[in-house]
């Protein structure tokens, strides 16, 4: 619902406030007073392009800006989900502006945004009728969407089981696609798969085999150091052959030595046994080189072959991933994929057997959504067409065409669109091709009467409603826009009393002069001002006490009427 609007420098437009409300909003004015440049305000508020002539003459720019409630959730969703978030308390702020050098600007809640971000956001709250091509109506493909919610829960659940239908059938055509995309180079991908993995088996790779063999690898390279030194260390214990004795050989003598020293010179006894001690100890040295010395029998081709088996491996590593880890893992994935390939032939048959089911089950949930559709069309024909009678179109025909396209989707199979013959003798044709602007205001307003509880926009604005209506019909135009607004926000202008009598807000716009300035104000009217501006319609320029009278009953009975309309369930 449009709460405030202000504009400031478009066309004669100084600077305007207005503070709309819920239900019926009219306004008048007389001819030339300027109720089209607040029309085309709105317009350029709701996203519709302007020229320089739309800036106030010798101003640097225009600006129009209007704070909107948003009431319903599913708006707001739908908004949130293209990343426009309503404040606390469910309303949005729009402002537009455009510079006299062409530039403009869009802003929702303070954010720049594009003019055509503008334009959807503002496509789901407000809905002008006119001469303006701003009309939701027109647009074919929003017909279906206006039919289903009229069909209410009914329709919506089956539309829910084919959602879910829909999305497994996609699901499985993609799985189809994607197997018979694979079938083109099958015999290459297998041929690949078949050279890596025998390459990764014929190497044969074990967990921590490599970091073994590096280890072996750096005890055999130091081997011949390792045996050269511990057989120089033997000879030096032990003495080599025909040559000088070795140390333990030496110590041992100088232990007997002490031996006898000792026996003579008790005092000697603590050197006798270290050294005793130190004998036992290099004769432990001796036996464990002894030991060791004994592991230096080893096959010389050893290290050759565990180089060559790193080699083989960090072949394997440079190509499939950098670790022995890396290469098994993609040893088991070719394995899979080579399963894969070899049961695509059996999946590809599983999936056209699901593709067929699933297929049956849309076809059926299609009919059924269509048939809905039918029969909730049939009924809104006749209400519509009812409905246009009341407004003066006695030889109206409406119809909801529906076809069956070739594809299907979550929507089903059809396609709607609504189609109208104004007049006798005259085929039916879609709403866009109707020319008549106050005509077209007609069929908006009573498609929007009968469909008033499926509509989620809030906001409907109707300019040159009254265009050729008079009478009667302009008094079934006030009471369907006195319907419409017990859901909705309505703002009419209009040139009718009869319309003008059922305001729940009245605002009078009127060009002035002052000073060589011209310049048109909008202001609300109390109930003695908005009489005046009935005797005014009623009377043209001359005012008397029985147009004043006649304005006043208008009012009187309005009132009684709004209550009986509003009161209806």
């Amino acid at each position: 619902m449009l709460e405030n609007l202000q504009i400031k420098n478009a066309a004669l437009i100084d600077e305007a406030e207005l503070e709309f409300s819920q239900g019926l909003n009219i306004l008048t004015g007389e001819t030339g007073a300027g109720k089209s440049i607040l029309i085309d305000s709105i317009n350029f508020l709701l996203g519709e392009r302007a020229g320089k002539d739309f800036i106030r003459s010798g101003r640097n720019e225009a600006q129009v800006s209007g704070i909107i409630y948003v009431g319903h959730e599913q708006t707001a969703e739908a908004m949130a989900s293209m990343g426009v978030e309503v404040d606390d308390d469910g309303r949005l702020l729009l402002w537009r502006s455009i510079a006299s050098t062409g530039k403009g600007s869009c802003r929702i809640n303070g954010r720049a945004v594009t003019l055509s971000l503008l334009r959807e956001i503002s496509g789901m709250l407000v809905d002008v009728h006119g001469q303006h091509q701003h009309q939701s109506l027109l647009d074919q493909q929003k017909h279906m969407g206006l039919l289903d919610r009229f069909c209410g829960d009914e329709l919506e659940k089956e539309k829910e089981k084919l959602r879910e239908a829909v999305g497994q059938y996609r699901s499985i055509l993609k799985s189809i696609q994607k197997i018979s995309s694979d079938e083109k180079d099958r015999n290459a991908r297998m041929e690949m798969l078949l050279f890596q993995t025998g390459e990764i088996e014929e190497v044969k790779l074990r967990p921590n085999e490599e970091e073994h063999l590096i280890k072996r690898k750096s005890f055999l390279s130091g081997m011949e150091s390792l045996k050269e030194n511990t057989v120089e260390a033997l000879t030096r214990l032990r003495g080599r052959q025909g040559e000088e004795d070795g140390a333990l050989e030496l110590i041992s003598r100088a232990a007997d030595n002490l031996t006898a020293l000792a026996e003579v010179d008790k005092d000697k006894e603590a050197l006798r046994s270290e050294l005793a001690e130190i004998e036992t100890r290099l004769e432990e040295v001796v036996r464990e080189l002894d030991h060791y010395s004994d592991g230096f029998d080893y096959d010389p081709e050893e290290l050759n072959n565990i180089e060559e088996r790193l080699d083989a491996i960090e072949r394997l590593k440079r190509k499939y991933g950098g670790t022995v880890e890396s290469v098994l893992a993609h040893y088991e994935s070719c394995m899979a994929q080579l399963e894969n390939i070899s049961n695509s032939q059996d999946k590809l048959k599983e999936l056209a057997s699901e593709k067929k089911k699933f297929g049956q089950a849309i076809a059926s949930l299609c009919e059924k959504i269509s048939e809905i559709r039918k029969s909730a069309g049939v009924r809104i024909q006749r209400q519509i067409e009812e409905a246009l009678r009341d407004l003066g179109m006695k030889s109206v025909r409406f119809e909801i065409l529906i076809e069956r396209k070739k594809e299907f989707n979550e929507n089903g199979f059809d396609r709607v669109e609504f189609l109208i013959s104004p007049n006798p003798g005259e085929p039916l044709r879609p709403l866009a091709k109707i020319a008549s602007g106050g005509e077209m205001s007609r069929v908006m307003l009573a498609l929007k009467t009968v469909l008033a509880g499926a509509d989620q926009i809030e906001t409907f604005i109707f300019d040159e409603i009254d265009t050729g209506v008079s009478g009667r019909t302009a008094q079934q135009v006030a009471e369907k826009l006195a319907f419409l607004g017990r859901s909705h926000q309505i703002l009419c202008i209009t040139h009718l009393p009869q319309i003008a009598s059922m305001s729940d807000r009245h605002f009078l716009i009127e060009k002035k002069t002052e000073e060589e300035h011209t310049f048109t104000t909008v202001k609300e009217l109390d109930q003695e001002n908005s009489a005046m501006e009935l005797s005014r319609l009623i009377g043209g320029a001359k005012i008397t006490d029985a147009t004043r009278k006649a304005a006043s009953e208008m009012k009187q009975m309005a009132m009684q009427l709004k209550e009986k309309i509003r009161g209806k369930a």
